[in-house]
C-alpha cells in the first residue's frame, strides 16, 4: 500500500512537473485573486468575510480550520472595485466603490460596519425599483493589541435600517416654471434697482460736495 501510494506521488509529482503546474505556482506566489458573485440574504443583520482555512459548522457556530495555516503570511489588503445591496437606480452612490486598503502592520482583521438603507425608487413613468442605499465605518483590529486573537481577514457586518427613503421623479408643470421665470426676472430688476439708486446718489453726493468746494 505504501509502494503504491509512493508511485501515485511520484507520477503526479512528475506530471505536475511535465505541465508547468509547479512553475505556475510559484510565479502566482503573493498574487491575489478577483471575487465576483452576490449573495442572497435575509432581511436581518448579518455578515460576509473573506478568511483562510476551511470553514465549518460546530456547535451552532461558523469557525475556520487554521491548523495548517500561519496567519502571519496573510495578507488582506484589498480593494473593492464595486459593493452595492440591491439594483441600481439614477442617483445613487455606493461609498465603498474602488475604495482600496493596504495593509502595513504583520496580521488582523479589516472590519466594514454597514447601516443599510431600503430605498423605493420610482422613475418617470412609473416604473419602481426596490433596492437599498447604505453608509459605512471601517475599523482595524490587530493582534498586536492585546492578548486575544482574531480570525485574519476581512469582514462585512451589515444591520438594515428601520427607515424607508423613497424617491419620485416628476415633471414640472409649466405654472410652476412660469412662477420660477417670474422669480428670477423680479430678482434681477430688484438688484439692478438698488444698484441704480446707489450709484445716483453717490453721484448726487460727489457733486454737492464739488460744488461746495469741500470735494478733495
Amino acid at each position: 500500500m505504501i509502494l503504491v501510494l509512493f508511485i501515485v506521488m511520484t507520477y503526479l509529482t512528475l506530471q505536475c512537473k511535465r505541465e508547468g503546474f509547479l512553475q505556475r505556482i510559484k510565479e502566482e506566489e503573493g498574487e491575489g485573486c478577483n471575487i465576483y458573485g452576490f449573495l442572497e440574504v435575509n432581511k436581518v443583520a448579518g455578515n460576509f468575510h473573506f478568511a483562510p482555512g476551511k470553514s465549518f459548522q460546530q456547535a451552532n457556530m461558523h469557525v475556520h480550520d487554521l491548523l495548517a495555516f500561519q496567519k502571519e503570511s496573510f495578507n488582506i489588503s484589498h480593494k473593492i472595485n464595486r459593493l452595492a445591496f440591491g439594483e441600481y437606480f439614477p442617483g445613487v452612490v455606493n461609498p465603498l466603490d474602488s475604495v482600496q486598503w493596504v495593509q502595513h502592520t504583520q496580521h488582523g482583521m479589516y472590519q466594514y460596519f454597514i447601516k443599510v438603507v431600503p430605498t423605493v425608487y420610482t422613475d418617470i413613468t412609473g416604473r419602481t425599483i426596490q433596492s437599498n442605499q447604505f453608509s459605512v465605518t471601517e475599523h482595524f483590529r490587530s493582534d498586536n493589541i492585546g492578548h486575544q486573537h482574531s480570525l485574519p481577514g476581512v469582514f462585512f457586518f451589515y444591520d438594515l435600517s428601520p427607515i424607508k427613503v423613497t424617491f419620485t421623479e416628476g415633471h414640472v408643470s409649466f405654472l410652476h416654471f412660469l412662477t420660477n421665470v417670474c422669480a428670477i426676472v423680479g430678482g434681477v430688476f430688484t438688484v439692478s434697482g438698488i444698484l441704480d439708486s446707489f450709484v445716483y446718489h453717490s453721484q448726487r453726493a460727489i457733486k454737492k460736495k464739488m460744488e461746495i468746494g469741500k470735494f478733495s
